[in-house]
C-alpha cells in the first residue's frame, strides 16, 4: 500500500511543540487536517490548531503491515515523533 504523509507540528497546552506525521492512503489535505485534529483530540490537545500552515503534505511511500492495518481500521495512523506523549 502506498501511503501519503503529512509533515505536522503544533503547539501544545503547555507550549511546547508537537511534531507527528499522519498517514493516509488517500491524498487529501483537509481529511490529514481532520485525522490531526481527532488525535489531538484522543490526547486532550483540543484546542491545539491544526491548518494547512501546520499539517502540509510532504511525500507518500510504501508502508509497514501495522500502519497498512491502522489506516484501514481508523483511515490514518499518527507517527509520533517529538514532544508526543
Amino acid at each position: 500500500m502506498q501511503i501519503h504523509v503529512y509533515d505536522t507540528y503544533v503547539k501544545a497546552k503547555d507550549g511546547h511543540t508537537m511534531h507527528f506525521d499522519v498517514f493516509t492512503a488517500v491524498k487529501d489535505d483537509q481529511k490529514a487536517i481532520e485525522y490531526a485534529k481527532e488525535w489531538l483530540t484522543s490526547i486532550d490537545e483540543t484546542d491545539a490548531v491544526v491548518t494547512s500552515k501546520e499539517c502540509s503534505f510532504c511525500h507518500s511511500q510504501s508502508a509497514p503491515p501495522e500502519v497498512i492495518d491502522a489506516i484501514n481500521k481508523d483511515g490514518y495512523y499518527i507517527y509520533k515523533m517529538e514532544g508526543c506523549a
